[in-house]
């Protein structure tokens, strides 16, 4: 498997037109075989860079994922996590926050949840929620105790950009690497996907009617991706336009991105000091005393 994380990855400073960045690309993979052993090899991979970051203890791993609805956000974390140790990751999925929750900061429910050193965090949707469907309906800002006309001017969305690019950097020089993925679904794709949740049973629940309505806003959707892709995405918190209409592809893509991530860090397995190698040599001479 050959890509390069630079070709889905938003500069910092970046104006993005998602327009111009495809949901479809030649398929990364051959045949369906060859998807399968790529992934394996990609959680094979992480499953050990897993263990080293546990073992080692110095870093976090946020990873976040945002994406339209169907875009495929539950399979790839299904998918690209499931060689993972549970003990050292942990998946939050974050929809209409709760009424205690709309009584802090918009940053306070995800916060309350980020990953500890040696953990893999994951958010299935984030904080991103509240500069992207809050801006399409900014209705939802009453409910926080906000006037949305304060906003209409921009200022108060630049001013969420900040905190979250703030916190992100906070987060950074305290030792949580954050990868960010925007799983880049097209309209006509996300309606094929919804035809198949209606058409197999076992696929019903999945399905929304609110799902449907919130189709009249794609263009309102894609609007506000792009602001938000463009404000937020750093050289310490990047983020990743995965094209996400091919959903094998996908799952590539960002399994390899976070095993790179992951190894760029030069992670290694604690050494033992010449104490403690002593102490566990007299261990090992009482242990071999009693066979």
């Amino acid at each position: 498997m050959t890509t390069n994380s630079k070709d889905f990855r938003v500069d910092e400073g970046e104006e993005v037109k998602l327009r111009k960045w495809p949901t479809k690309i030649e398929p990364v993979y051959r045949s369906k075989k060859q998807y399968q052993k790529f992934l394996r090899e990609h959680v094979a991979l992480l499953s050990a860079q897993q263990q080293l970051l546990y073992a080692s203890n110095r870093y976090a791993i946020l990873l976040i994922f945002q994406g339209m609805d169907a875009a495929g956000k539950d399979g790839a974390i299904k998918h690209v996590m499931s060689g993972v140790n549970p003990q050292g990751c942990q998946v939050f999925s974050y929809k209409q926050p709760s009424l205690a929750e709309l009584q802090h900061d918009f940053l306070w429910r995800t916060t309350r949840n980020l990953p500890e050193r040696g953990q893999i965090g994951i958010f299935n949707r984030s904080y991103y929620e509240e500069v992207l469907i809050v801006r399409v309906h900014p209705d939802i800002l009453r409910s926080e105790g906000f006037q949305s006309a304060s906003f209409d001017n921009k200022t108060g969305w630049q001013d969420r950009y900040r905190s979250i690019v703030d916190l992100e950097n906070h987060l950074y020089r305290n030792g949580t690497r954050i990868i960010k993925f925007f799983l880049h679904l097209s309209k006509e794709e996300q309606r094929k996907r919804f035809l198949d949740r209606i058409d197999q049973p076992e696929k019903n629940w999945k399905f929304s009617s609110a799902d449907i309505a919130e189709r009249k806003f794609w263009e309102q959707y894609m609007g506000a991706y792009e602001d938000c892709l463009s404000a937020t995405s750093t050289q310490t918190a990047p983020w990743y336009v995965v094209p996400a209409d091919d959903k094998e592809s996908a799952q590539l893509i960002v399994s390899g991105i976070i095993v790179d991530t992951i190894k760029s860090l030069k992670l290694h397995f604690p050494k033992a000091d010449g104490k403690r190698r002593q102490e566990l040599l007299s261990v090992r001479r009482q242990l071999v005393k009693q066979i």
